[in-house]
């Protein structure tokens, strides 16, 4: 139990940090308001710790085995969140013609953090920070236990935030400015990951 206090501090920097499901969730809040956002909300409170144990219960070593997996996985992250990048920017009110983007269904949120890059790179640190061989199962469910709780709560915070905006976003060309805004910042938190696999690339491929 001694390491509850640095996991709550890891767990709580990382959760509350701008990222693809936070800036997601924000922008949810705001098109669609807190109650249809919960299963959004929900997928990813129990998808992400979920992806932590299966993690560190040993399909992390298949990822070292088959490093391209990892790559594909990746890849697809990153072209999944510039399409819904392109949905938010087109979103609309909905009484406007435009479709707007939907919130994420429970499975579709719980199934997106295997391709979020910033979910690899939490799940990753989180194992590599705070396990040992010797007592790993203890404490991979003690990192699991934590994002249920203190993750829970800080992504809360940025659907709640992003339903208080609501009421400042009153009119069409408001919310289109937030939605391009969001989209942009959404395509901004992948682009540290594209530039870390180029390089990576590039360095490898000389």
């Amino acid at each position: 139990m001694e390491l509850l206090i640095p996991i709550m501090i890891f767990c709580f920097a990382t959760s509350i940090s701008p990222g693809p499901n936070n800036i997601m969730l924000m922008t949810s809040g705001v098109n669609h308001g807190i109650v249809k956002t919960i299963p959004h909300l929900l997928g990813i409170n129990i998808g992400f710790p979920a992806m932590v144990a299966a993690i560190g219960f040993g399909l992390g070593n298949l990822f070292i085995a088959f490093p391209q997996i990892y790559l594909v996985i990746k890849v697809l992250g990153i072209t999944y969140l510039l399409y819904l990048a392109w949905k938010i920017a087109r979103s609309s009110m909905p009484n406007v013609g435009v479709e707007s983007a939907k919130p994420l269904t429970f499975m579709q949120a719980a199934l997106f953090q295997w391709v979020n890059p910033k979910a690899w790179v939490m799940a990753v640190g989180a194992i590599a920070s705070f396990t040992t061989s010797e007592k790993m199962v203890s404490q991979i469910l003690l990192i699991v236990a934590t994002y249920l709780v203190v993750g829970g709560m800080c992504i809360a915070v940025w659907l709640c935030a992003g339903a208080a905006m609501k009421q400042f976003l009153q009119n069409e060309k408001q919310l289109k400015i937030f939605n391009i805004v969001m989209a942009l910042l959404l395509v901004a938190s992948v682009v540290p990951m594209a530039l870390v696999e180029i390089n990576v690339h590039t360095w490898v491929n000389r």
